[in-house]
């Protein structure tokens, strides 16, 4: 019995090695690490991200390992967290990337830009960020090849959350996880929030369709002037002076609907589209 808790010790320790070998200066010819490596929890991630932290928090934050690198007066930063899940950590990425620059095929998702690199793979998220001495250098090629290495390494998920295939793709800008307080409703906990040109949509997962249903009823009494509308399983549509034409349902379950349409019924056009669409 002895032999075979030592096994185990000597299989988690050799784990553990292997998962820290994406921490490395060295990806970037030239660069040479500096101090020792960083680790957080979720009681002293403030001491180095200060106001940030809640940001990672809010997404399910586990853990993070870092550290510092050096090319003669350049500094670089590596920095990876552990989230509670996939869909969490390309929350973070989708919250914190730049909207107007696409995202690459690399891991769930990565942008790489002059001076910074995000990366997201299964329960990672990947931060790296420069300051160099010339604030218009160009290093995008070297965090391109970091980014890729870096992902070779990491374990987990290589594909997008699935929900995000739901939502029609035509004029859309953007896309992805609400930790809490979807459209800024408590109800809505967490879900996927996309956004159009005109209007937004939504899709939020409950445990169980009972469930799903309770939140319904409880989304359409804060709306006095709700009335049924002709969506998925269960709907309301309404005109509300802050989202506008709203239209919410239910889908198994699946809560969904559009909201900031010019009026109800556009939003109910929209959210019986979005019901069709998801499985």
């Amino acid at each position: 019995m002895r032999a075979a808790y030592l096994l185990l010790a000597v299989l988690a320790a050799a784990g553990t090695a292997r998962a820290q070998e994406y921490l490395n200066c060295g990806f970037a010819p030239g660069w040479k690490q500096t101090g020792a490596k960083r680790q957080y929890t979720p009681d002293t991630l403030f001491d180095y991200k200060d106001g940030a932290a809640e940001g990672y928090l809010g997404y399910g934050f586990v853990r993070m390992v870092g550290i510092d690198c050096k090319s003669g007066a350049n500094t670089m930063a590596i920095d990876v967290s552990q989230m509670t899940d996939p869909d969490a950590a390309y929350g973070m990425l989708t919250a914190n990337r730049d909207s107007s620059k696409p995202l690459e095929q690399i891991g769930m998702g990565a942008q790489v830009l002059t001076q910074s690199a995000l990366l997201v793979k299964g329960v990672y998220y990947v931060e790296i960020t420069q300051v160099m001495t010339n604030p218009s250098a160009d290093d995008s090629a070297v965090l391109q090849s970091m980014v890729t290495r870096i992902a070779g390494l990491l374990q987990g998920r290589t594909t997008t959350p699935e929900t995000l295939s739901w939502f029609p793709q035509e004029n859309l800008t953007s896309a992805g996880l609400i930790p809490e307080s979807v459209l800024g409703m408590r109800l809505l906990k967490r879900g996927y929030v996309a956004r159009y040109k005109q209007g937004q949509a939504f899709i939020v997962k409950e445990p169980s369709p009972q469930a799903a249903a309770a939140i319904l009823k409880q989304l359409r009494a804060k709306f006095a002037e709700a009335t049924d509308a002709h969506a998925a399983e269960e709907a309301f549509q309404v005109n509300d002076k802050y989202l506008h034409g709203v239209c919410m349902f239910r889908k198994g379950t699946y809560l969904g609907g559009y909201a900031d349409m010019p009026d109800a019924g556009q939003a109910v056009a929209e959210a019986a589209a979005l019901a069709a669409r998801m499985p």
